[in-house]
C-alpha cells in the first residue's frame, strides 16, 4: 500500500482530515458528547461512562488530544479533559464550511 502524500493537498484539507479522523470511532464520539454535557473537566469517571478498560480509554483521549479537540491538566496524580474551546470553534468552522449548500441538479448520476 502506497503512502499518503499530505503534501499534496492544501493545510485546510489537511488540517479537516486530521480532526474528522480523530472522531472517527464511536468512542470518541461518546468521550467528546460528555465533556460537551458535563460542561467541566472530567477525569476518572468516564473509563465508567464508556465500560471501556483504562488503557483503551486513555489511548482514545490521547488521540483526541493530539488532534487539538480536548486539553487536559493534570490535578494531583490524575488527568482531567474537557473540550478545547479555541480549538472547537474553529473546527466547527471549517466543518461548517466544507458542508456548504449544494444545488444538486435531478439527474446527476
Amino acid at each position: 500500500m502506497g503512502l499518503t502524500k499530505t503534501e499534496n493537498f492544501t493545510e485546510a484539507q489537511n488540517e479537516l482530515a486530521k480532526m474528522l479522523k480523530a472522531l472517527a470511532h464511536p468512542a470518541r464520539i461518546a468521550i467528546i458528547e460528555h465533556l460537551i454535557k458535563a460542561n467541566a473537566c472530567i477525569g476518572t469517571d468516564l473509563v465508567e461512562v464508556l465500560g471501556l478498560a483504562q488503557p483503551t480509554t486513555s489511548q482514545h483521549l490521547r488521540e483526541l488530544k493530539e488532534a487539538g479537540l480536548i486539553k487536559g491538566t493534570i490535578e494531583g496524580t490524575s488527568m482531567n479533559y474537557c473540550i478545547d474551546q479555541v480549538k472547537w470553534k474553529q473546527y466547527a468552522d471549517k466543518l461548517n464550511a466544507f458542508f456548504t449548500p449544494v444545488n444538486f441538479s435531478e439527474s446527476c448520476c
